[in-house]
């Protein structure tokens, strides 16, 4: 069985074809796959994969550490300290030299305010010359810069 088409289908024809071509161009009653896993060895793959290397938590401190940190900032909360004063004073509190170390190199302070503190401390109790003061401070354990900044401050 032969079948030809006759000049009356062939529009018909011609237009199905045209409305199924304007169709796919557009997307119209097409819908694409959902973006993700094309297949389940994808799937597989991507919850295989190794997690990212986790940072190891820093050491929790000791609870000497954590005692010897808030005797220090008690002290610089009262009165200036430079810092290995403040570690002998931790010290003569009978915390070991290991954590009073630790604590006071953990603290937030500037050593140059210490200073500037102490020499008015002195200054508001006492006459000193500019000189006598910066040795006063050098023999409490400020450097010399450390005292030399606070006794200028101070006005002197």
């Amino acid at each position: 069985m032969n079948k030809t088409l006759n000049a009356k289908q062939w529009p018909l024809i011609l237009g199905a074809s045209a409305a199924l071509v304007l169709s796919a161009c557009s997307g119209g009653g097409t819908e694409e796959p959902s973006a993700g896993p094309q297949s389940g060895e994808t799937a597989k793959a991507a919850s295989k994969a190794p997690a990212a290397p986790k940072a190891p938590a820093a050491p929790a401190m000791t609870a000497g550490q954590k005692n010897a940190l808030g005797k220090a900032e008690s002290y610089l909360s009262v009165s200036a300290f430079s810092r290995p004063g403040l570690i002998k004073q931790l010290e003569f509190e009978k915390y070991p030299t290991k954590d009073a170390t630790w604590a006071v190199d953990h603290l937030k302070v500037n050593w140059k305010e210490q200073a500037a503190k102490k020499a008015k401390s002195y200054l508001d109790t006492s006459s000193f010359s500019h000189q006598g003061l910066v040795d006063q401070l050098v023999f409490e354990g400020f450097t010399a810069a450390e005292a030399e900044y606070g006794v200028t401050k101070a006005g002197l």
